[in-house]
């Protein structure tokens, strides 16, 4: 069985059609998303349908509850607050009511068993969508934060934009990075990939190919409140 983890699209439609192809070349058996699917991204709407037509379990990230009511105080730095807003709001302005009822009615976790291997993903945390946890936390930090609230062999999320893969007491850890995104200084989309055969696990990140340059036009031609920013971190894969 062959599972493929995919996070942060972020209205980056080029990006994710490059990794549903991918993900098809790999032969995967099935795709959970986990999370923030149309916000800051040029093209939201076709992001968010090519997502729903996939008729898979997908659940709620931050920026998928922003979009539904907004960036509220406290939840970033208050020097960006507006502009986030500003962005937010024209996010909102290309959706269709059902797309805001579906992204407003999104669960916040996965658990699923695969070959008697249990699998526990969510967006940040457990408890939090908005919660930071960084790859260089030590040991014990991420077994509280991120591998306490459910009994899994293998616990998976997103959120910070880095992918990457830990062991810890025989557990496995992943962060699956970001789609449309990544924040790590390579210009790839990024998803996770996961094999259990007879018992046996296999933990992959698969790193694929995208037309930046093409998503930088669309910011500009799509007149996106912050184009400028916005195409700095695609080009740059880094805030």
């Amino acid at each position: 069985m062959k599972i493929a983890f995919i996070s942060d699209i972020h209205g980056n439609a080029i990006a994710l059609e490059a990794v549903l192809n991918d993900i098809k070349q790999n032969k995967s058996d099935k795709i959970y998303v986990l999370g923030d699917l149309c916000y800051r991204g040029p093209e939201p709407k076709r992001s968010l349908d090519l997502i729903r037509s996939l008729n898979t379990e997908v659940i709620k990230g931050n920026a998928d509850e922003w979009v539904v009511r907004g960036v509220r105080e406290g939840e970033v730095p208050q020097k960006v607050i507006d502009l986030m807003n500003i962005e937010r709001d024209w996010t909102y302005s290309k959706l269709e009511p059902s797309d805001l009822a579906y992204l407003e009615t999104l669960p916040t976790e996965i658990n699923c068993e695969v070959s008697g291997i249990r699998i526990n993903a969510f967006h940040a945390t457990p408890d939090s969508l908005f919660e930071i946890v960084l790859p260089n936390e030590d040991d014990a930090g991420l077994q509280n934060r991120l591998m306490s609230s459910q009994d899994a062999q293998i616990y998976v999320y997103a959120h910070i934009h880095k992918a990457y893969i830990r062991h810890l007491n025989g557990k496995v850890l992943m962060n699956v990075g970001s789609v449309g995104l990544p924040f790590d200084g390579i210009t790839k989309a990024s998803y996770g990939l996961i094999e259990i055969e007879e018992g046996k696990i296999k933990t992959s990140i698969q790193r694929v190919d995208i037309d930046t340059e093409r998503v930088i036009e669309l910011y500009r031609d799509v007149d996106y409140p912050n184009a400028a920013m916005m195409s700095g971190i695609v080009r740059n894969a880094r805030v």
